[in-house]
């Protein structure tokens, strides 16, 4: 008898559990709407400039997989660093993307995005399909948002596809041009992420 109420607790303990961890979870395309609102609102406020940065940046911690495009940047050159250079990279590419990505998106003012549609490529990818709606001022442009899903609970940001141009490969090649053109000395890269990260 002990052991049939001790496994009936367990098992309602069990679907407890199943209903909180679904009920944090969110669909990609929700993460998405969510986000570019989150950007919007920041944007549209009657704020400084350099107010508007600093609430980008907090998004962009809390919604993009900062370190996991940093490491695809650097491509086969990864596995030439040690681990002390691994978070001397991670801390400078950080700082770098943080301060290209907020810089540039508080030009905007009050962007309009519309998800549209998802598709999930398998356990731990979806792609979004969105569009920035044209204004006076700018054309429509299509941007396909690729989101890291493994954890559904905390869905992340880990490419920007704008108009067919994927944004992290781009970034990848200009890191690999960087180094290639220092043969292959990964610390040309870390002088050039220091200089920018210094204006």
């Amino acid at each position: 008898m002990f052991f049939k109420v001790k496994f009936k607790i367990s098992l309602t303990l069990f679907f407890l559990l199943s209903l909180i961890v679904n009920s944090h979870s969110i669909e990609p395309n929700e993460f998405v709407q969510k986000t570019v609102n989150r950007a919007s609102e920041a944007l549209s406020n009657k704020i400084s400039t350099e107010i508007k940065i600093k609430k980008l940046k907090i998004i962009a911690k809390e919604t993009v997989d900062i370190r996991g495009i940093g490491f695809y940047t650097l491509g086969k050159y990864r596995k030439t660093l040690t681990d002390n250079q691994k978070d001397q990279y991670i801390s400078l590419f950080e700082e770098y993307f943080l301060k290209t990505f907020s810089d540039r998106l508080a030009e905007y003012t009050d962007p309009k995005v519309r998800v549209d549609s998802y598709e999930k490529l398998n356990e731990n990818y979806t792609i979004v399909s969105s569009v920035l709606i044209a204004t006076d001022k700018r054309p429509e442009v299509k941007i396909d948002w690729r989101i890291y899903t493994k954890n559904p609970e905390n869905p992340l940001i880990r490419d920007l596809i704008i108009e067919g141009l994927s944004l992290a490969r781009t970034q990848k090649e200009e890191f690999n041009s960087i180094i290639q053109s220092n043969d292959g000395d990964i610390n040309a890269l870390f002088s050039s992420l220091k200089k920018f990260n210094s204006k």
